[in-house]
């Protein structure tokens, strides 16, 4: 029997006065460069989900925000081989400062419909119709 390790990662949409979401393009030399995803990474030991994504956002983002602020929204699970991702996706409306692209090639606000358009990881994919009808 095969083992296989689950990968626990959290994810934020975060969402504008307009009802745009921030996607991130995944830099060269990572894996699945160059397509859109939501900001967020891995859940280390002894970190919360909330925890995570609040250091996370930090990181790769420059913005602050509060576990009060996450909002759990749905989740995504995709085979990554001899790892199973376990997505946490959580909508955020309140942070504090500007998000810029600190590990990312580029920022975009677009609407959930547009996402639709754009390359995203499969993990992600399921996501987008959950999140055009919640926004």
């Amino acid at each position: 029997m095969t083992m296989i390790f689950p990968l626990l990662v959290v994810a934020a949409a975060l969402v504008d006065a307009d009802g745009r979401v921030l996607l991130q393009q995944r830099p060269p030399g990572k894996a699945m460069a160059g397509l859109w995803e939501f900001p967020g990474g891995k859940v280390e030991i002894g970190e919360t989900p909330e925890t995570a994504l609040i250091r996370e956002l930090e990181e790769e983002l420059g913005i602050r925000t509060h576990a009060s602020c996450l909002a759990p929204a749905s989740f995504a699970s995709e085979a990554l081989g001899e790892r199973h991702l376990l997505l946490l996706l959580y909508v955020c409306r309140k942070w504090e400062g500007l998000p810029e692209a600190r590990h990312a090639t580029e920022l975009k606000w677009v609407k959930p419909s547009q996402m639709f358009a754009l390359e995203m990881p499969p993990a992600d994919l399921p996501l987008i119709g959950l999140l055009d009808s919640l926004i």
